[in-house]
């Protein structure tokens, strides 16, 4: 079976065919970050144009990739939420029309349960059950995988995900945007034990995420490493978002390293908490943070000496990706009961 994918949860425009739900013959994806990189995030008004603008060049590149033409496809899959309600629409629209012109089953996909799937591409004997942390710019939730489109949550952030912390963090520093990579760059040269950084405690001993903390803690830091040097003159208020410029490098390097190493401990100490609950034998970790060279590091180190199975993506597929919808699709319970249409609104808010 051929599936054709569609994303375009956010900033990101991407397609893919997918055979039987594992082999990927094909996966484009268009980036926007050049366009929201001057703002410091993404600007939904922006994704949704550019969305407009290459979604049919998108769609027709990943399906002359696959060497297929279209009527060789058998479904379509759609991210239907959670995300910008403008580019899910785009997404959604854009997958409802191939669907009636070329009549093509048309499959509703969470997110979510895409990045889940992920770890699923080009593995054939990876299966549930098993545990999954999905780690994004919009996401960090804790997912125990029974079976095929049944899914328990245990943990999720109830501040920010921890992408959004690294882009915040990096903005603070001037580092740019996205802040996840050039974090994980440089915290390679800093000193994990610089600074103690606290990590969130949820009183009722849930599995819920919080990164607000650390970040504000960050940000105090600075403010207070400013104050002992030329940057002190400045009032609190100006020096908030000027401090970092008076830093030295060592000083933020080790800034860096020490968050990147609370927040890498934060997840791991509730993942690892998460499978000897549910007595996984099998964990995933999925989404863009996923690709964090010091966190595979440690999770891969912690796993190991567990002796649990532990499975990241492959690197192309950590990030938002049609592949990943298009593997969602081919597990739908209700893949093999849709008709030609199917009605599908935008979700911005979607529960797995």
């Amino acid at each position: 079976m051929l599936i054709l994918g569609i994303e375009t949860s956010c900033d990101d425009t991407a397609a893919a065919v997918v055979k039987d739900g594992r082999t990927v013959l094909s996966s484009v994806t268009s980036s926007q970050d050049q366009f929201h990189k001057k703002y410091g995030g993404v600007v939904p008004e922006i994704a949704s144009r550019k969305h407009l603008e290459t979604i049919n060049l998108v769609i027709q590149e990943a399906l002359e990739k696959a060497g297929h033409v279209f009527k060789e496809i058998d479904a379509i899959a759609v991210t239907q939420g959670p995300g910008l309600v403008g580019s899910l629409l785009i997404g959604i629209m854009t997958a409802k029309a191939l669907a009636y012109v070329y009549k093509k089953p048309l499959i509703a996909v969470n997110h979510l349960e895409g990045h889940i799937y992920s770890c699923l591409l080009g593995r054939k004997n990876l299966k549930p059950p098993f545990l999954s942390l999905i780690i994004s710019g919009g996401h960090s939730d804790l997912v125990y995988v029974r079976a095929y489109g049944v899914y328990e949550m245990l943990g999720r952030t109830r501040d920010d995900a921890v992408g959004e912390t690294y882009d915040k963090v990096a903005k603070i520093l001037g580092l740019g945007y996205p802040g996840g990579p050039v974090i994980d760059r440089l915290a390679r040269d800093g000193n994990t034990e610089a600074v103690k950084f606290p990590k969130a405690k949820m009183k009722d001993n849930s599995l819920d995420f919080s990164f607000s903390g650390v970040k504000t803690a960050v940000i105090n830091h600075i403010r207070n490493t400013g104050s002992k040097n030329s940057a002190g003159k400045q009032s609190r208020e100006k020096a908030g978002s000027l401090l970092f410029k008076h830093l030295d490098k060592k000083t933020m390097l080790d800034i860096i390293a020490s968050f990147q190493k609370t927040v890498v401990e934060t997840l791991l100490d509730n993942t690892m908490i998460a499978a000897k609950k549910m007595r996984a034998k099998t964990v995933t970790v999925c989404g863009g943070v996923s690709a964090n060279s010091y966190l595979r590091k440690k999770f891969t180190g912690a796993f190991n000496a567990e002796g649990t199975k532990l499975y990241f993506p492959e690197m192309e597929y950590c990030t938002d990706n049609a592949a990943m919808i298009a593997c969602a699709g081919y597990y739908s319970p209700v893949r093999k009961k849709l008709k030609p249409i199917s009605p599908i609104a935008p979700l911005a808010n979607m529960e797995l």
